[in-house]
């Protein structure tokens, strides 16, 4: 069996990093882990190949090479993925779709010729076993959760990875809160369910192996879901670490990490210095609204420069749209990003996803309009807001414009790295980052219209703090990407 492996197109999104991209020349940010980790439960008798269009074309040489076609990915790649549906549809291949698009909205894939849908360890085997009877069904579903000690290390070797510009792992899935706007509990389970540090372990290993040197993104929704299991997989990365040249690793969890001093100094031990954190809004009401309760009664702002001093920078996502959000809620926001000095912070509106409480909620009530984009940043909501939709549009805009500001920014990066504490191994600065402040100093400190903050940072970085200066030049390129997505989503 030829088994033709396709990644459709990530738009231009916050997350996308594509504007920043060409500093460091890469052609994009990450590799697609879904896929190569089905790839890596297919049958090893199997011809495999990888195609990732968003760092190469598929042409139709590869579908007529292949036996079956295999799509999967995230909400925001599935006008892509319908696009490449169409196209096999035309070939004439026989076409699998699955991954966190498809359990969704599996309605917009009626073209497909079988949907293997929720978590693969649980749905591809019996899938795998029909199709080699030759009597595969249309549809596999299977709402267990499984254990995550039976999921393969991914087929790095499928891919090049020299087109990334950080790899992915998985550790766990699932997350015990219950935010109503998120469908991670929908799709993975309230009770985080994780692999064994030795698979973690391997998985370096293998991308060790193959030569990455780079960041690597633990994917997980919120890393410190299980604590007790994190707490046993952080020393054992601590220790696979000696001798070698060090990864940079980052993640996502919820801001009460800043409540235990332990799990934050063993994560950096460990190599992690970049951490995502769902903050939503500062305003206690909202959280309350939106079943944040992990974020409440606290000083969220003091939490936020409390991780930052103990080598942990804070993204973080923000919202605006909430029923009980007044026109106050734009100011304050910007307020809080300044102050608690978080560099990258993704603002959007309002979104119910599918399978949320929230949208079954608007639903009942006959707010919910269409099904969510899946960009954060393009300034839509699929909800029928509270707030007159001109007026929370035009707040939006304004934070955006605000804080992606050359001016506003340049004081936001100063504030974080008047708080940052660096890692006690820095990262090592050799050619590849050399020609990227090269690039960096024609194309933002010549070229671009915030060329003049571009250079008062990079003084005051060299004469204030000269440990950081690689991250300064990292942060002002992902600066030129945020203004770059903002300026393009919003006004189109």
């Amino acid at each position: 069996m030829r088994a033709l492996l396709i990644a459709p197109e990530f738009p231009d999104t916050f997350w996308s990093f594509r504007y920043a991209l060409r500093f460091v020349r890469k052609r994009a940010s990450f590799p697609p882990l879904g896929l190569l980790t089905v790839a890596a439960m297919l049958p090893r008798e199997w011809q495999l190949r990888v195609v990732d269009t968003n760092v190469g074309t598929l042409s139709d040489t590869d579908l007529a090479w292949a036996d079956t076609v295999w799509i999967g990915g995230m909400t925001i790649q599935k006008e892509s993925a319908l696009k490449i549906l169409n196209r096999c549809q035309e070939s004439g291949v026989r076409t699998i779709v699955g991954g966190p698009m498809a359990t969704c909205e599996p309605e917009l894939f009626a073209a497909a010729d079988h949907l293997v849908l929720n978590e693969a360890e649980v749905t591809l085997p019996p899938f795998l076993e029909a199709l080699e009877a030759g009597k595969a069904e249309r549809v596999y579903q299977n709402e267990a959760k499984p254990d995550l000690t039976t999921s393969p290390t991914p087929r790095w070797d499928l891919i090049q990875m020299k087109h990334y510009a950080s790899m992915s792992l998985q550790f766990s899935r699932g997350c015990p809160y219950d935010c109503d706007f998120c469908n991670v509990t929908a799709l993975l389970g309230k009770r985080p369910r994780t692999k064994q540090p030795r698979q973690v372990i391997a998985e370096l290993d293998a991308l060790y192996d193959a030569g990455w040197r780079g960041a690597v993104f633990f994917v997980d929704d919120n890393l410190i879901g299980n604590r007790r299991e994190v707490r046993k997989l952080l020393p054992e990365v601590t220790a696979w670490r000696q001798g070698k040249r060090p990864l940079p690793l980052y993640t996502e969890s919820t801001i009460n990490l800043a409540d235990d001093e332990p799990l934050q100094q063993a994560m950096v031990d460990a190599g992690f210095d970049t951490i995502f954190v769902g903050i939503e809004t500062p305003d206690e009401v909202g959280l309350s609204e939106c079943n944040k309760a992990q974020n409440c009664k606290r000083d969220l702002e003091a939490d936020v420069r409390k991780l930052h001093r103990a080598g942990l920078q804070v993204q973080a996502g923000f919202i605006v749209g909430f029923d009980t959000d007044t026109a106050s809620i734009f100011q304050r926001q910007i307020d809080f990003i300044q102050r608690s000095g978080i560099v990258t912070a993704m603002v959007g509106l309002l979104q119910a996803p599918v399978g949320t409480r929230l949208y079954e909620t608007l639903q009942a009530q006959g707010r919910v309009l269409t099904n969510m984009t899946g960009d954060n940043v393009d300034g839509s909501t699929n909800v029928l807001t509270k707030m007159p939709i001109e007026l929370l549009k035009s707040g939006y805009r304004r934070i955006m414009d605000t804080i992606y500001s050359p001016e506003t920014y340049y004081q936001r990066v100063k504030q974080f790295l008047s708080d940052y504490k660096p890692p006690a191994t820095p990262p090592r600065f050799g050619w590849s980052q050399f020609t990227t402040l090269l690039r960096s100093m024609w194309g933002l400190g010549v070229v671009s219209r915030g060329r003049f903050h571009y250079w008062r940072l990079l003084g005051w970085t060299v004469t204030r703090r000269p440990q950081h200066f690689a991250l300064a030049v990292r942060l002002w390129i992902y600066g030129h990407h945020f203004r770059e997505v903002c300026r393009l989503r919003l006004t189109t």
